[in-house]
């Protein structure tokens, strides 16, 4: 669980991470869609972390950007809670878990320090 971004559920921020890798994911009616895996995010206005990753879905504000492996990069996104974990109705399994992620991320440059 992301314990570092439950107190600011709702707000927008500007967030500082590591950009590891692209990858891929089986997106709505079975397209694929490219991804992005930032890791150690801090919150820029704290300093404080508050996730070790989080998996972005590709933008063209990040490309944009021109950040390579191993960059540091400066963003802004949304807190938002959301429900995980398997559901099966039939047999009255629910085994779902409230967490938290970044949404809807803009403004991507690479971080000059």
């Amino acid at each position: 669980m992301r314990h570092g971004l439950k107190n600011n559920v709702g707000e927008r921020k500007k967030f500082r991470a590591v950009f590891v890798r692209m990858g891929k994911k089986t997106g709505f009616k079975g397209y694929s869609e490219e991804t992005i895996l930032l890791t150690n995010i801090i919150d820029a206005e704290t300093g404080r972390v508050v996730t070790d990753h989080v998996w972005l879905n590709l933008t063209d504000s990040f490309l944009a950007a021109g950040a390579k492996e191993g960059m540091t990069i400066e963003f802004e996104a949304r807190i938002k809670e959301y429900a995980k974990g398997y559901v099966n109705k039939r047999y009255k399994i629910d085994l779902q878990k409230r967490d938290f992620k970044l949404s809807h991320p803009t403004k991507f440059r690479v971080a000059t320090s």
